[in-house]
């Protein structure tokens, strides 16, 4: 088994859209970012990629190459799985938590899970999105940003 940590922060500002877990939740600020800043999926790419001791987001989709600029970060996560897959690993669990003063995501926490299990190709069961308003503290509790972090578990594919 191999286990990874991720984290993300953004800034949130107007004029973007505030897309957690591959969902658009309403909101007058979003998440500034070269990709569409995606910071729970972010979280998980960096856990996923901790895991297996790839680096972090930054080295494998970097913001300077084009190609990513507004990307759906699903994709991204995709990628990874990809490499997890090649490397005889699934996933045993993943963990997350997204730190923001408002809106709620619990209204969307099972979408999130739903699109998480599927870029996995795991059971939902699999997968915890939990939620924090950091009581009016910190770079979320302020809403200046969005924070999220992720904890993963990979087991040996058996084969």
């Amino acid at each position: 088994m191999r286990i990874g940590f991720g984290y993300d922060v953004h800034r949130l500002v107007s004029g973007r859209k505030l897309i957690i877990g591959g969902v658009e939740i309403p909101s007058p600020v979003g998440s500034l970012g070269h990709s569409d800043a995606d910071v729970l999926i972010h979280s998980i790419i960096d856990a996923l990629l901790g895991a297996l001791a790839m680096g972090d987001i930054g080295k494998l989709f970097p913001d300077t190459d084009k190609s990513y600029q507004n990307i759906d970060s699903r994709l991204l996560l995709r990628k990874v799985f990809t490499l997890i897959r090649e490397r005889g690993y699934r996933i045993g669990n993943l963990d997350t938590t997204v730190c923001l003063q408002e809106p709620k995501i619990g209204p969307y926490r099972e979408a999130m899970c739903h699109n998480i299990a599927e870029d996995l190709q795991t059971d939902i069961a699999h997968i915890s999105v939990k939620a924090t308003t950091e009581e009016k503290l910190g770079i979320s509790g302020s809403q200046e940003g969005i924070v999220s972090y992720a904890v993963v578990l990979l087991l040996t594919e058996i084969r």
